[in-house]
C-alpha cells in the first residue's frame, strides 16, 4: 500500500480527501494533521466516517515527511510554501491543493497574493494538475499543482473551443457559481446562513485569484494572451459549482458543429460527460463524484458561443482532482478510487 498523509485534514476540501481515500484501493491513509483540532477523532468532527479509526495529529512536517509516500497538502495559501520543499526533499511525491505552485510567473503570483514567493526554484518543477489538458505531464510528476475549482470548471469548458478555433480567444467573459463549501470551513460574515440563505450574490468581480490561473491555462492554449472577464458568485447550496463561459463564435458555427467538435475532444475521458445538443448541465448530476458535465450552445443571433461546466467543488473541484492526478503520477488506474455514483435526487 501507498502511505499518504493529508496535511489540513479538518476542513472541507482535506476531509473530502480523507473521505476517498480512506476507500482507495491502493492508497493507506496513515495521517491527518490538524493544529487545531490535534487528539480528537477524525469521526468525531465527521460522524459521517464513523468506524475510520483515524485522529488527527499535530503537523509534525519532519516525522511526517520521513514516513510517507505521499503528501496532500490542503492548506492555505502561502502555507505550502514552506511545505512543499520540505516533503520533496524526503522523497513524497507531493500534491498541493493551494495556489502556491500553480501560476508560473512568481512576479503573478506575489502581485495577487501579496507575499513573497519563497521558492520559486519549483515554479518549473510544478506541474499543473488538470489530466484532461496535461495527463502526460502528470505521469511521474513529483510535485503536482492542483487546480483551483472555479478554473477547473472554466478551461474545462473553453479550451475545446479554443483549441479547435471555434471561438475568438481575446476577450472571454466567465459567470460561475459556487456553494458555500468553497469559501472553506471558517465562518466569516458572507458566509453565515442569514447572509446566504435564499440570495445569489458575485463577489471579488474583478479581483479573484483565481483570475489569473484561468488567464495562464487559456493563454498557453490560444499561443498568446487573452483576457478573462471573470464574475463569481456564491449561490445557498453547500456544495456545487457552474461555470458558464461566453466566447464570440466563428462566423458560421453552429450549435451541432460545437457539440460534436466538444464530443470529440473528450472522447474516452472517464470524468467528463458532454451533454447532446439542447441540454445543459445542473450542480446535481455531479455532486459528491469526480466528474464534470458539459453542455455547449449556440447563440447565433448575437453570434455568441456559451459553454457550462458543472462540477462538485470539493470533488472534480478540489480533493477528488488531487487523487485523480496522484493516480496518474503513480502509475495507478487512473479512476481508482474515484468511481462511486452520486445522489439521483
Amino acid at each position: 500500500m501507498i502511505r499518504v498523509a493529508v496535511v489540513g485534514g479538518a476542513g472541507y476540501t482535506g476531509i473530502e480527501l480523507v473521505r476517498i481515500l480512506l476507500d482507495h484501493p491502493e492508497f493507506e491513509v496513515v495521517a491527518v494533521t490538524s493544529a487545531a483540532d490535534a487528539g480528537r477523532a477524525v469521526d468525531d468532527l465527521y460522524p459521517a466516517l464513523s468506524g475510520c479509526g483515524l485522529v488527527f495529529e499535530e503537523p509534525d512536517v519532519p516525522g511526517l515527511a520521513c514516513s510517507v509516500d505521499v503528501a496532500f497538502l490542503a492548506v492555505p495559501h502561502t502555507a505550502a510554501l514552506d511545505l512543499v520543499p520540505r516533503f520533496l526533499d524526503s522523497g513524497a511525491k507531493v500534491f498541493d491543493l493551494s495556489a502556491d505552485f500553480r501560476l508560473k510567473d512568481r512576479t503573478v503570483y506575489e502581485a495577487w497574493y501579496e507575499t513573497t514567493h519563497t521558492a520559486p526554484h519549483l515554479l518549473s518543477e510544478a506541474v499543473y494538475g488538470l489530466p484532461e489538458l496535461g495527463r502526460d505531464s502528470l505521469r511521474g510528476a513529483k510535485l503536482v499543482a492542483c487546480p483551483g475549482c472555479y478554473p477547473t470548471a472554466t478551461i474545462l469548458a473553453a479550451a475545446p473551443a479554443i483549441e479547435a478555433g471555434l471561438a475568438l480567444p481575446d476577450r472571454i467573459v466567465v459567470d460561475a457559481k459556487s456553494g458555500v463549501s468553497g469559501a472553506g470551513r471558517s465562518l466569516t460574515a458572507a458566509t453565515h446562513y442569514a447572509s446566504v440563505n435564499e440570495a445569489v450574490s458575485p463577489y471579488k468581480v474583478g479581483s479573484h485569484r483565481h483570475t489569473p490561473e484561468i488567464v495562464q491555462a487559456l493563454s498557453e492554449i490560444a499561443g498568446s494572451p487573452v483576457r478573462v472577464a471573470f464574475a463569481p458568485h456564491l449561490v445557498p447550496m453547500t456544495r456545487g459549482l457552474l461555470s458558464t463561459v461566453y466566447l464570440e463564435a466563428t462566423s458560421g458555427l453552429t450549435a451541432r458543429d460545437a457539440v460534436e467538435a466538444y464530443h470529440n475532444r473528450y472522447s474516452g475521458e472517464p470524468f467528463i460527460t458532454v451533454h447532446p445538443e439542447g441540454r445543459m448541465p445542473s450542480t446535481r448530476e455531479v455532486a459528491g463524484t469526480n466528474r464534470a458535465h458539459i453542455g455547449v450552445a449556440v447563440d447565433e443571433a448575437a453570434g455568441t458561443l456559451v459553454i457550462a461546466c458543472a462540477i462538485d467543488n470539493l470533488v472534480k473541484g478540489s480533493g477528488g482532482q488531487a487523487i485523480q492526478c496522484a493516480n496518474i503520477a503513480l502509475g495507478l488506474d487512473e479512476t481508482a478510487g474515484l468511481m462511486t455514483r452520486g445522489p439521483v435526487v
